[in-house]
């Protein structure tokens, strides 16, 4: 994980949130959860700014969601609440890249669908910045364009469940960790990507994060 301060931080587990924007939920046809529902993308999926997402053969319906990622610089279990932000050391841009059609059959089946967020280059992180940087990561503005058209603009304020509580939930599933990710769930404006497709993503006071699409030939 690169920060804009020269900073390198090894790369840990990257923890997903599912439906925390009552706007995806609605567009997905799903409830909006009572609590926080998470899933993992391995380390191995991240690419950084500027670099290329691989589109794979299993897929003919791979999406984008653009998120805000929490950049986690401290470690625990049980994490009250009311600590939950002395873990938190810088924010990104993150895309949380879904092969949608992997990802509904297998719900379909009822079985487990890392595969369809799994595949490398299916997490972009763009470079962080200190936590110091952003006052309340509550109050920021997620917007992506896709080859310059707005695809998804919305407040982080939508968010169905904030940070503190997001980390206080998954510090009582697995032991947080130096180095991991947490992408807090993406707004409405979800939509499929295609080979030559060129994404960019701002949130205010964040680097950008600019990803172009290829398919792999395999």
């Amino acid at each position: 994980m690169r920060f804009v301060d020269g900073r390198v931080l090894p790369i840990r587990k990257i923890v997903c949130v599912a439906r925390n924007y009552r706007s995806h939920a609605a567009e997905m046809g799903a409830a909006v959860p009572e609590a926080p529902v998470f899933f993992l993308k391995p380390a191995t999926a991240v690419i950084h700014d500027g670099e290329t997402i691989v589109l794979p053969p299993q897929s003919e319906d791979v999406q984008v969601e653009t998120e805000l990622a929490v950049i986690l610089t401290g470690g625990g279990k049980d994490v009250p609440e009311s600590e939950a932000m002395r873990l938190v050391g810088g924010y990104a841009v993150f895309f949380d890249i879904t092969a949608r059609d992997l990802q509904a059959a297998a719900k379909k089946a009822g079985l487990p669908w890392t595969a369809s967020k799994g595949f490398d280059t299916f997490a972009p992180i763009g470079d962080a910045v200190p936590v110091t940087a952003i006052l309340d990561p509550a109050t920021l503005h997620i917007t992506l364009h896709v080859n310059g058209q707005v695809r998804q603009d919305a407040p982080t304020s939508d968010m169905v469940f904030g940070v503190p509580r997001l980390i206080h939930s998954a510090s009582h599933i697995m032991r947080l960790e130096e180095g991991d990710i947490l992408a807090t769930g993406t707004p409405s404006g979800v939509c499929t990507i295609t080979a030559g497709d060129s994404l960019d993503a701002t949130i205010p006071g964040l680097p950008r994060l600019h990803s172009r699409v290829t398919r792999t030939s395999g």
